[in-house]
């Protein structure tokens, strides 16, 4: 089974189970990963974690089904990357957060799904490569957008043009990477930021991540409005009436 997802109750686990081909995307990770951004829907469902059975977390695209894709005509060829994207789109959109626990290393599209994700976890070996100029091939799946966000202008550069890796905990010192762990804990330590996250507010949580997420691209004026609408429409809920009786009770929260 190339890929899978594994219900915990409060979270769900999507795994990536192409381990002979360093977890290279097939069509059932993409079905995988949409269906469980659609599960989390379910108001019991506090987080996704993203994760691969083999030693690498995602090569990104197989070359062999794209050089079978020469074939295709440019719109054909168009609407198979829209296919990824809408996933990418699919990721954005989810009611919670998404966190990515890698082993090994992401490359290519993997890079792409891996900084789609809220949050990442990677073991301190772990590589991230945008590797598509070594075949010829551009960014994808948001890739650039994501950099840009993320990194200084030159080596957001010299991955892309260059290919070159750049090692976990340099992105950690950039901001890029939430969380270092040794070799084998990745799931482990995103496991536990899948417990900090079903013990707080699931409504606010998804407020926040909507507001923090179109905030990179929106006018200030028009955060301003949407900080305003998100704080008003919270402030009348239950989760805050908790929080706040909490607070001045000093006791941790039941949310």
């Amino acid at each position: 089974m190339s890929a899978r997802i594994e219900d915990r109750g409060d979270r769900l686990i999507v795994w990536n189970g192409n381990a002979e081909k360093r977890g290279a995307l097939t069509p059932e990770l993409y079905e995988a990963i949409a269906e469980a951004m659609t599960l989390a829907e379910d108001p019991r469902i506090r987080a996704v974690i993203l994760t691969s059975e083999g030693r690498f977390f995602c090569a990104g695209g197989d070359l062999n089904v794209l050089i079978e894709r020469r074939k295709l005509t440019e719109a054909e060829r168009r609407e198979r990357v829209d296919g990824l994207h809408d996933l990418v789109r699919a990721m954005r959109a989810c009611p919670v957060p998404v966190i990515a626990a890698i082993e090994g290393g992401a490359a290519g599209a993997g890079l792409s799904l891996a900084l789609a994700c809220d949050m990442i976890v990677a073991c301190e070996e772990a590589q991230f490569t945008a590797a598509y100029v070594k075949a010829g091939l551009v960014p994808d799946a948001g890739l650039t957008a994501s950099l840009a966000r993320l990194l200084p202008r030159p080596l957001s550069m010299e991955m892309c043009l260059l290919g070159r890796p750049v090692m976990a905990m340099r992105f950690a010192e950039l901001g890029a990477v939430n969380r270092i762990c040794a070799k084998g804990k990745a799931l482990d330590e995103a496991l536990m930021l899948a417990d900090t996250l079903a013990a707080g507010p699931r409504a606010a949580q998804g407020a926040i991540r909507q507001l923090v997420a179109q905030a990179y691209e929106a006018e200030e004026a028009d955060q301003l409005d949407a900080e305003r609408n998100a704080m008003a429409h919270a402030a009348g809920g239950d989760e805050a009436a908790e929080g706040i009786a909490a607070f001045l009770e000093k006791r941790k929260p039941r949310f």
